[in-house]
């Protein structure tokens, strides 16, 4: 009788492997590698993913049956088992846990619109030549579509990298990529290229404004029908049925936010990432892996090409150029000079000497004359606060300290002009303040938010229209006419022939971050609103509210991520950071952790470092090996906790490998 070895979703580090049972006669023919499951397991019946079929098993043991067939789908293929048990390993977490994160749920109304068709049927006739994808790509030539090579050409290694595509030669890039870039457009026809040589491809970008830009893209280069969006905010029913579509074969590529880094498409050639740095693309659900690395992992079992995009450039990318792994894909220096647009600091010696309020002022002169300027020549004006909201911290004016709720120590805001200060904590108001180191009663701006900056702009220049896109409502795209657009970062919207200037303000808020990737952090939001702006030829500024000597501001100013990079990279490699080497975190009630690291038999050359204090009574402790023990340091945290959890050990302990946040 056949046996079924069986991924149990069982979340338990001890559980991390296949378990045998018996296939009943009646789904002999149905239950196949891939399908979903119910099996008894420690007395209760519980979901599985069918892994593979053998003729006997090893147990010495009676077998138990399986209980049920829940569908004959077959929704996880071979190519994604494999990357999830790699992606489990590297994430010192369980195979039913990554599982549970690229098999979206069944929905068995969407599953029973088209009847199940047989996956061989599919690769046979996909098979060596692709046929299925060479007639999308010839359709979408026949029609018209997709002509141009989307801006790649712009970039002296860009024809060569869609030559390495068309020819499967899995060519793997890092692409830095140009003020004005239509980026979307960029990735659809390198997806296209990949398309018209038989293989399939997916790409994934960090939000919905994004996705909806690369759907469109992909909608006029392939032609309508060929591929799909997969979210997970489209909803269960819709979700599944692009699932579908992608696991059945239907079509050849798949975009989406993270819930597609998965995505199952046939003969995979292409994998791509839009701005990798941006912390959405971070899984917040066990083992907590990062699209990116999912991606490369990917890439790697399948022999794909990569593609690893962005204004601005993450240390881990540059660490892929500078090992060799990806070559890099830039503009030359000429055709920089005449897409970028012109920035200036206004904290250099010369700006402070013709002004000397510009190192204390919110909006210095030259911010002011920029705006007026576009505003003058009928051009939008965009401006970027890092804090959303009115006023959302406040303080004395008197003694200056920050003012704070009495019941719960959490800081007190205004949402508007006319509203009393409430804790952005517990909500509670605070109408009678009182400042408890002065007896002050009267309070101050601390920091500003962007509804605050429009206010205050919309007096400044009366005769313009003053636009916000934020958390409460974000804007895709603006007319071309003269208007203030106040944006938070990530929320800028796209203007019609570029915004005439770009004023990033309130820099403080994001450079004094106590995180690893501040600076990095605050050029990719900086050069993501920078290259919305017009070139500087056209008349296009950004100012920058800053010293002109900060790292960050230098590579804004000279438009190079890769030097950037290149700093931050060499700088984490001599202290001791991610990605120069593998680091996990440790996080729960001392007793805990101490418990997990007693039992873990860490690595030679192993650092523990900490602890230090997580809240909620937690502490965190943090694991450095060298790259070359990154193996053993997820196998040997992963055996701790199958030994805590074989015990039932009460309090848990959060496991997580290269976390994007360290502090």
């Amino acid at each position: 009788m056949p046996v079924a070895r069986v991924c149990v979703d069982v979340p338990l580090a001890h559980l991390d492997r296949p378990f045998d049972y018996l296939v009943p006669a009646d789904v002999e023919e149905t239950a196949l590698p891939g399908t979903r499951v119910r099996v008894r397991f420690a007395g209760q019946l519980v979901d599985g993913w069918l892994l593979d079929r053998v003729d006997s098993s090893g147990h010495d043991g009676k077998l138990a049956f399986l209980e049920r067939l829940v569908s004959p789908e077959r929704v996880l293929t071979p190519e994604v088992a494999r990357l999830a048990r790699a992606v489990a390993d590297r994430y010192s977490g369980n195979l039913a846990d990554v599982l549970r994160l690229a098999v979206p749920p069944r929905h068995a109304r969407a599953e029973q619109t088209t009847p199940p068709r047989d996956l061989a049927d599919v690769a046979a006739r996909n098979g060596a030549e692709g046929g299925d994808n060479r007639k999308i790509a010839e359709s979408s030539a026949e029609r018209g579509v997709g002509d141009g090579d989307g801006g790649w050409g712009d970039y002296p290694a860009g024809p060569g990298f869609l030559r390495a595509l068309a020819e499967e030669r899995g060519p793997r890039a890092v692409w830095s990529a140009l003020p004005g870039t239509d980026w979307a457009a960029a990735y659809a026809h390198a997806i296209a290229a990949t398309v018209g040589a038989g293989r399939g491809a997916v790409a994934v970008v960090a939000d919905a404004r994004d996705l909806d830009r690369l759907d469109t893209a992909l909608s006029a280069v392939l032609g309508p029908g060929r591929h799909v969006a997969l979210s997970a905010a489209l909803g269960p029913a819709k979700r599944y049925r692009a699932f579908l579509a992608a696991s059945r074969g239907q079509v050849p590529v798949v975009v989406g936010t993270r819930a597609a880094m998965f995505a199952p498409v046939e003969r995979l050639g292409l994998v791509a990432i839009w701005d990798d740095g941006d912390d959405l693309h971070a899984e917040p659900r066990a083992p907590y892996p990062h699209a990116r690395e999912v991606l490369l992992t990917r890439a790697q079992l399948a022999d794909a090409a990569v593609l690893v995009g962005g204004y601005a450039r993450t240390g881990e990318a540059q660490q892929l150029v500078e090992t060799g792994w990806a070559r890099e894909i830039v503009a030359s220096r000429a055709m920089l000079r005449a897409r970028t647009p012109a920035v200036r600091p206004t904290g250099d010696d010369p700006q402070l000497a013709r002004d000397p309020a510009a190192a204390t002022a919110r909006l210095p002169s030259l911010a002011w004359d920029a705006a007026r300027a576009a505003l003058k020549a009928d051009a939008p004006v965009l401006v970027q606060v890092p804090r959303r909201g009115y006023l959302p911290a406040v303080a004395c004016v008197d003694c200056r300290t920050p003012a704070r709720c009495a019941h719960c120590a959490g800081p007190l805001a205004l949402r508007s002009a006319n509203a009393p200060p409430a804790c952005r904590w517990c909500g509670r108001v605070t109408a009678a303040y009182t400042c408890p180191t002065c007896g002050g009663r009267r309070l101050r701006a601390a920091v500003v938010g962007a509804r605050r900056t429009a206010e205050e702009l919309g007096r400044a220049f009366p005769g313009a229209p003053v636009r916000t896109s934020g958390r409460d409502e974000v804007l895709a795209a603006v007319p071309g006419g003269a208007a203030l657009v106040v944006a938070t970062p990530g929320a800028e919207p796209v203007a019609d022939g570029g915004y005439g200037a770009v004023l990033l303000l309130d820099t403080w808020a994001m450079l004094t971050r106590a995180d690893l990737r501040a600076g990095e952090e605050a050029l990719r939001r900086w050069m993501a609103a920078a290259a919305l702006a017009r070139p500087a030829a056209a008349g296009g500024r950004v100012v920058v509210v800053a010293d002109g000597g900060l790292t960050p501001v230098q590579a804004l100013l000279r438009w190079d991520p890769g030097w950037f990079a290149g700093r931050e990279l060499a700088e984490r490699r001599e202290l001791g950071f991610p990605p120069a080497v593998r680091m996990a975190s440790v996080t729960g009630v001392p007793e805990a952790v101490a418990d997990l690291l007693a039992a873990a038999r860490l690595p030679d050359g192993a650092v523990v470092l900490g602890p230090v204090p997580a809240g909620d009574g937690q502490e965190r402790m943090l694991v450095r090996v060298a790259r070359s023990g990154a193996a053993a340091l997820a196998r040997a945290l992963h055996e701790a906790a199958g030994i805590r959890s074989a015990r039932k050990a009460a309090r848990p302990v959060r496991v997580q490998v290269d976390p994007h946040d360290l502090f």
